[in-house]
């Protein structure tokens, strides 16, 4: 009888197990139909050129009767490249930018009467609103150097994304260091000027660029600035006056702009004042010269102060006035 009820539940065992088997299957097959069926169902309604929101042949339409340079430039251009999904041309190609525009392809206007318009234009009189421009960009480009354009000093001052760059080029004169100036002097005259000046950075020589200095696109430090402080952004390329030293200058420790002009002077070594000028703005009427009284008057021309007057002055005998690591470097001579 024992034997006789082990089979009987083995069975029945069996069949549940066969049961509960068919009934995953089939749960697993419906589960598949459906999420099939959703793609199937809405494929066409996601083709934006099947549903007539772009032009099917895409840059062939825009071409027939833009095929000349600058525009066909940008055929030679990343944003040009058919291969990479992510480049607009991988997208809709013109349209990718310049929005579905159906009605500026079919427009066939009165003798007189001037074209539709493009969904988007980005420049000419006809251009479109700068947010609408710079959202167009910023689908693609927001991160990175760019993700502090909201809010920036640029964007608060109504400056669209093409003010500076140019597409339809083989190179974009912003991105290379000898035209990048030229493009940011347009509003910034005053840099302009400085640049001009006897001493400055080799800005116009084409060996520094201002982005190497500034992120147009926003930052969270003062003057648009990569680095937080001056001086870690001077000390990218004037390693040597980097330290920590023994003795150390503290108007240099502090900011490199309490003496230089990084833009440009008309003092030697990018100096706002003539030494020993610049050192009497805070050495002044002092007795740091055994007991003799430094001010302005006794330094001046034909004063006899020998040892002050002259093109270096002050330099002269504190020449480490960045700083010293020689134990007898307290005033910085050595």
């Amino acid at each position: 009888m024992t034997k006789i009820n082990r089979i009987c539940g083995f069975a029945v065992l069996v069949l549940l197990c066969a049961v509960l088997f068919g009934t995953a299957q089939a749960a697993s097959a419906a589960d598949t139909t459906q999420a099939a069926t959703p793609q199937t169902a809405t494929a066409p309604a996601t083709s934006d050129a099947a549903s007539g929101l772009y032009s099917a042949r895409g840059a062939a339409t825009c071409m027939k009767c833009h095929d000349q340079a600058p525009v066909t430039d940008i055929l030679q251009t990343p944003h040009g490249m058919k291969g990479d999904p992510r480049s607009p041309f991988g997208q809709h190609e013109c349209e990718s930018c310049h929005g579905p525009s159906e009605g500026h392809v079919e427009s066939a206007p009165a003798p007189g009467q001037k074209k539709t318009e493009p969904a988007v234009v980005f420049k000419g009189p006809n251009a479109s609103s700068v947010s609408a421009r710079n959202e167009v960009c910023l689908s693609c480009h927001q991160n990175g150097l760019r993700m502090d354009w909201v809010g920036s000093q640029h964007q608060d001052n109504n400056l669209a994304c093409v003010s500076c760059h140019t597409i339809h080029v083989k190179k974009d004169p912003i991105l290379v260091k000898a035209t990048q100036p030229e493009k940011c002097f347009s509003c910034h005259a005053e840099q302009r000027a400085l640049t001009l000046q006897f001493s400055h950075h080799p800005i116009r020589e084409g060996k520094v660029a201002c982005s190497d200095c500034h992120n147009p696109h926003g930052s969270p430090n003062r003057d648009l600035l990569k680095k937080a402080r001056v001086t870690d952004l001077c000390y990218s390329c004037h390693a040597d006056k980097r330290g920590p030293m023994l003795w150390e200058h503290q108007p240099v420790r502090e900011d490199c702009t309490n003496c230089h002009n990084p833009h440009g002077s008309v003092n030697p070594r990018l100096l706002k004042e003539k030494v020993p000028f610049l050192c009497l703005d805070c050495h002044s009427a002092t007795n740091d010269m055994g007991g003799v009284g430094v001010s302005k008057q006794s330094v001046a021309a034909h004063s006899g102060s020998l040892y002050l007057y002259g093109d270096r002055s002050c330099l002269n005998c504190h020449s480490q006035i960045h700083g010293s690591d020689s134990p007898s470097g307290s005033t910085f001579f050595r």
